[in-house]
């Protein structure tokens, strides 16, 4: 009887960290989205997401409708409350390409950042938001790989945005943590010129 036990217990722990390794192969992502209309405009985004939905702020429901302004605000029609950008934040077992990437010690993490997001397009303030969720989780690294991704995320995470922006630019980054460097093709980056109704978005995941 204590064999059958002990051997039920086994199997027990092996199921529970099978289900923990298959939870860890999730990954989270962390985008935001600022809209840029050139006069007021009641714009509505709908997110095709490869994934479950976390959180989102304001609530998501069946899609995000706000009324946004030249300078950046979002205000809700329905309860007048004013937002900076609209954020999401789910899991995906997406598999992200690192055929292309940098790899950048820790310590010089921030200045590469702050480099590459002004080169994709992103505005000083932008890339500040950015830096600020993602560098501590970065610059304490002995290296971090950086892969910014194109169709991987974008057939990921599909937006519909009514009206259709001039301009969607849309800067991801995929990452993780190294203990000594790797050899990886250097990634091109290539700037989104802004014309007309903007609309930008910054995220990003930790792979492993």
């Amino acid at each position: 009887m204590k064999k059958y036990l002990s051997l039920l217990l086994a199997l027990v722990l092996a199921a529970a960290l099978a289900g923990c390794g298959e939870d860890r192969g999730a990954v989270s992502a962390k985008p935001v989205l600022y809209l840029y209309p050139q006069e007021e405009t009641t714009v509505s985004i709908q997110l095709d997401y490869n994934g479950r939905l976390t959180t989102t702020y304001p609530a998501y429901g069946d899609g995000w409708t706000v009324t946004a302004h030249p300078d950046g605000t979002l205000t809700d029609p329905e309860t007048g409350r004013d937002y900076y950008c609209l954020f999401w934040e789910g899991g995906s077992p997406v598999e992200y390409d690192f055929s292309e990437g940098f790899v950048i010690p820790g310590e010089e993490t921030a200045a590469f950042l702050e480099g590459a997001l002004a080169q994709l397009g992103l505005t000083e303030r932008e890339a500040n938001e950015f830096l600020i969720y993602w560098l501590p989780r970065m610059e304490g690294n002995p290296y971090n790989l950086i892969a910014f991704q194109e169709e991987v995320y974008t057939q990921n995470a599909a937006l519909t945005i009514s009206p259709a922006p001039d301009t969607l630019l849309r800067v991801f980054m995929a990452w993780q943590g190294l203990e000594a460097p790797v050899e990886v093709r250097p990634q091109t980056l290539t700037p989104t010129p802004r014309t007309g109704f903007t609309v930008v978005e910054w995220g990003g995941a930790e792979v492993g």
